[in-house]
């Protein structure tokens, strides 16, 4: 089998100096021995290993010689693993997992360190301390509809949180707690110059915290969607400007802006337009029958930037300290109108130019497209039938532009950069690939018409694009996030992981293949977002030392060399400690049981990568210092005894001796001994 017609001699494929030339009979003398089958030539080990010439050529796509970067960064939530998954494009690679909302050790996230802890109790509610949670949604800020590498936003299903993580170090500086809602869906996404982050709700309740039966369903629960005012030049959200929106207690789902023909407006889709209430007993219907009885579900069109002048104008009401816009005011304000979709709708996509939005149906084999402008005609119709609570309802059939037959199961759509878009089928497993119309269709394409589908392995939920969610798509990948993965690695025991698959969609037509599969061991993924890699400016080592995290500038206060001590005032005990290879300074502090200790650390090195940990035994510290960074720590020295520290991470030859001690002496020789 040839698989190459050439090939550069002057280096292998590992990008390193190519050896001499073995002979063709060394070749295959290689490829011959036992247990040596990847010896040999290109063809001869493909050939030993299975392989066909397409995965040879998927292999060439997707490999990245040692040294050679990535061009596509994707942020993929850790589902409930709490964290976000920051891996590169094309190889796959997991680059990294920001701690968000979950203790890490690793980062030293939320075991000792004064910064951490102040972000995850951030994200604490009703005395609780909240220590995981479920990422579904990630949304990078974008500046005039496009990523623009500085922020990363996802939100927590689970509690109804959001977390903000600033791209210059990758690291998590906010968690703030919806204060009138305890579940969400529809987070983050993100206005096109990221001035409101959108979190739509999911399973209604009475909101606010507040207690009522489910007999009292219909007038009690309410929905919710929420905008979070992002402060850039700070770097965190602004609770005080935020606000939400009451909406009937339709259970809402997943939303989307606008962008270009339609900014300033939020899409966001629901379901349980029956009112479902479950089966509590003997009597009732489940949540799984009594939510899909309906054929039309309801897509909400929230005029945001209208509601924006209200909130300004003090037309909210206030709860727990949030202002919230009455389902009243959004109706005699003309802010919020529903539209039927159908059914079991799923995910509602802005096109990039924002003429068109797209819903898929689970229980629907169609994505309905509905347009923009037509929305915009209906509105200024007038005329409007309402729902129950009022609402004003949209004719179907005057706001659809078109209607596409795809499969079992439509869910989540994305786009490229030749008009196309890719809806995720779920029952099919399968991407689905369908021309758009309007001014997308340049090509003589027949618009509005399915091309191609590629089976994924399996059950696929989300789906990214290479900058899918921007006004300019780049194509090029498409990665398949798939639920299931049966048969696709080797077996890890009953808890299997997820299965990234990577999609070239570079050509048109009916060309899509599967080019990797990627395991995903951590939680189960939702979304992911897909950015050139280029765009991020991340810092190799913080800028100057003494680097505080949280304010992202220098702490006047943080040690340096020359400035270490130990500071005794009654109880209460002040550590000035530098850590540099390979030594801490001090290494040694002498306490008394019972003393209020305050460790201030800095990192004293320049040098890229040259990290430090410090762990302190059964104190439950282990901090991660990269280069510059400057942390503190506060606990009493209840234990007495003799406790060494030392540096986590392998930071040279010496590391080993990189260590300290501190001595607790006990109150009493009775406490001497644990």
């Amino acid at each position: 089998m040839a698989v190459f017609g050439c090939r550069r001699q002057d280096v292998d494929t590992s990008g390193q100096p190519r050896a001499e030339e073995q002979s063709a009979e060394q070749d295959a003398d290689d490829a011959a021995r036992p247990g040596g089958a990847v010896a040999g030539t290109v063809d001869e080990i493909a050939s030993a290993r299975g392989l066909s010439p397409d995965d040879v050529k998927a292999a060439v796509m997707t490999f990245n010689p040692s040294g050679k970067m990535d061009e596509y960064i994707q942020f993929a939530s850790g589902g409930h693993g709490g964290q976000m998954l920051v891996i590169g494009l094309p190889s796959m690679r997991l680059l990294k997992v920001i701690a968000t909302f979950a203790p890490e050790p690793w980062q030293g996230f939320g075991y000792g360190g004064e910064a951490s802890k102040a972000v995850l109790d951030g994200g604490n509610a009703a005395n609780q301390e909240l220590r995981w949670a479920d990422t579904h949604h990630p949304a990078l800020s974008e500046s005039a509809g496009d990523y623009d590498g500085q922020f990363l936003f996802i939100g927590d299903k689970a509690n109804a949180r959001i977390a903000v993580i600033d791209l210059r170090d990758f690291e998590t500086k906010q968690i703030v707690k919806n204060p009138i809602s305890d579940g969400d869906h529809g987070g983050m996404f993100v206005t096109p110059n990221t001035e409101w982050v959108v979190e739509g709700g999911q399973y209604s309740t009475p909101l606010g915290g507040a207690y009522a039966p489910m007999s009292e369903y219909k007038d009690k629960y309410r929905g919710h969607i929420t905008f979070w005012k992002f402060d850039r030049d700070k770097g965190r959200i602004d609770p005080e400007q935020s606000f939400a929106m009451e909406v009937p207690p339709y259970w809402q789902d997943l939303c989307d802006s606008g962008k270009l023909e339609s900014e300033g407006w939020v899409f966001c889709n629901s379901i349980n337009t029956e009112l479902a209430t479950g089966n509590a007993g003997a009597d009732g219907v489940n949540f799984e029958s009594g939510v899909s009885q309906n054929d039309m579900d309801y897509l909400h069109v929230v005029n945001l930037n209208k509601a924006a002048e209200l909130v300004a104008a003090g037309k909210t009401t206030d709860l727990n300290g949030f202002k919230v816009l009455p389902l009243q005011t959004s109706i005699d304000e003309g802010l919020l109108y529903f539209i039927p979709e159908p059914k079991s709708p799923h995910g509602a996509d802005v096109t990039p130019k924002g003429e068109y939005i797209v819903v898929g149906g689970k229980l629907d084999q169609n994505a309905t497209v509905y347009s923009f402008k037509k929305i915009q005609d209906a509105i200024a119709a007038g005329n409007f039938e309402t729902d129950d609570y009022g609402v004003p309802l949209l004719p179907f059939d005057a706001t659809v532009e078109a209607q596409v037959e795809l499969g079992l199961g439509p869910l989540h759509t994305q786009f490229d950069d030749k008009g196309y878009a890719y809806t995720s089928l779920f029952l099919d497993s399968a991407v689905a690939r369908w021309t758009l119309g309007g001014s997308y269709r340049t090509d003589g394409a027949e618009p509005w018409k399915l091309v191609t589908k590629t089976p994924v392995q399996y059950n696929i939920g989300h789906l990214a694009t290479a900058e899918g969610d921007t006004v300019s798509p780049d194509g090029k990948y498409l990665v398949a996030m798939n639920k299931w993965s049966v048969d696709r690695f080797n077996n890890v025991g009953p808890l299997l992981p997820q299965n990234f698959q990577l999609l070239d969609i570079t050509s048109g037509g009916e060309q899509m293949p599967v080019i990797y599969d990627s395991p995903i061991g951590i939680g189960e993924p939702h979304y992911a977002q897909i950015i050139k890699a280029d765009k991020l400016k991340a810092f190799e080592a913080y800028p100057e030392i003494g680097w505080d995290t949280q304010t992202m500038a220098v702490d006047p206060e943080a040690p340096r060399a020359g400035t270490e001590s130990v500071v005794r005032d009654g109880n209460n005990v002040t550590v000035r400690m530098t850590a540099i290879r390979s030594h801490f300074t001090p290494e040694r502090i002498e306490l008394k049981q019972g003393d209020n200790v305050t460790l201030h650390i800095t990192n004293i090195e320049t040098a890229r990568d040259a990290t430090h940990g410090y762990a302190v035994s059964v104190h439950n510290i282990n901090l991660s210092l990269e280069p510059g960074e400057t942390e503190t720590v506060k606990f009493t020295a209840n234990q007495p005894g003799v406790f060494p520290w030392y540096c986590t991470e392998f930071c040279s030859a010496l590391h080993l001796e990189m260590v300290g001690y501190m001595l607790v002496e006990p109150s009493s020789a009775a406490a001497s001994v644990r």
